[in-house]
C-alpha cells in the first residue's frame, strides 16, 4: 500500500457500489415552518443546569466577586487570567471552571439588569446555557462563548465594555424605548 492507499480503498468501494457516507440529519431540529436548526429553539433550565448556575454564582462569591458590580466581574476574570497566565504551561489547571464561572457570571449581570433570562438554546452549533429575549425569542447570548474566545485570546478589560453594550442593546429594544 503506498502513501494514498485510502483514496484508492474509498474510491474502490463507490464502485462496488457501497453506499456513500452522508452525516446524518437530526429531523427534529427542523420546525413546522422549514427553518429548522436556523432559528435556534430553547426551553427551561431544568435542575443540572439550575446547579450548574448555582454552583457558578458560589464560586465567584468564594473567589470574592460581585455579579452585580461590572467592574467586580471584569477585575476578577482579568486577575483570574493572569494569574493563569503565570503559571507554567504544563502547571497549569483546566481553564474551563474558570471560564464556567465568569460566563455565569455575565448571563447572571445580564438576567438581573435586561429583559433577558436563562434559557436552554439548541441551534446548529449544540445546546448551552443562555440568555434570551422572552418576547421574540430570536435574541441570544451565549455567555459562555464570550468568555471562552477571550479567554482562549488572552484577552483582558473586556468585560465591562462588552457586557454594558449588550445592556445598552436590550435597552433600546425594549418597548418603551420605541415610544
Amino acid at each position: 500500500m503506498g502513501l494514498f492507499g485510502r483514496g484508492n480503498e474509498r474510491r474502490a468501494g463507490a464502485a462496488a457500489g457501497a453506499a456513500p457516507q452522508h452525516p446524518v440529519v437530526d429531523e427534529s431540529l427542523i420546525d413546522e415552518s422549514g427553518l429548522g436548526p436556523l432559528r435556534p429553539r430553547d426551553r427551561r433550565l431544568g435542575p443540572a443546569e439550575e446547579a450548574r448556575v448555582a454552583a457558578g454564582l458560589e464560586a465567584l462569591t468564594a473567589a470574592g466577586v460581585d455579579v452585580g458590580d461590572l467592574e467586580s466581574l471584569g477585575a476578577g476574570f482579568d486577575r483570574d487570567l493572569l494569574e493563569w497566565k503565570d503559571i507554567s504551561r504544563r502547571k497549569r489547571p483546566d481553564h474551563a471552571g474558570i471560564v464556567e464561572m465568569y460566563a455565569v457570571g455575565i448571563g447572571e449581570h445580564l438576567s438581573r439588569t435586561t429583559d433577558l433570562r436563562w434559557r436552554v438554546v439548541t441551534d446548529v452549533f449544540g445546546t448551552d446555557l443562555a440568555v434570551t429575549d422572552q418576547v421574540e425569542g430570536d435574541f441570544v447570548v451565549v455567555p459562555h462563548n464570550l468568555v471562552a474566545a477571550r479567554w482562549m485570546r488572552g484577552e483582558a478589560g473586556w468585560l465591562p465594555g462588552v457586557v454594558r453594550h449588550l445592556i445598552g442593546v436590550r435597552a433600546s429594544a425594549a418597548p418603551d424605548a420605541h415610544a
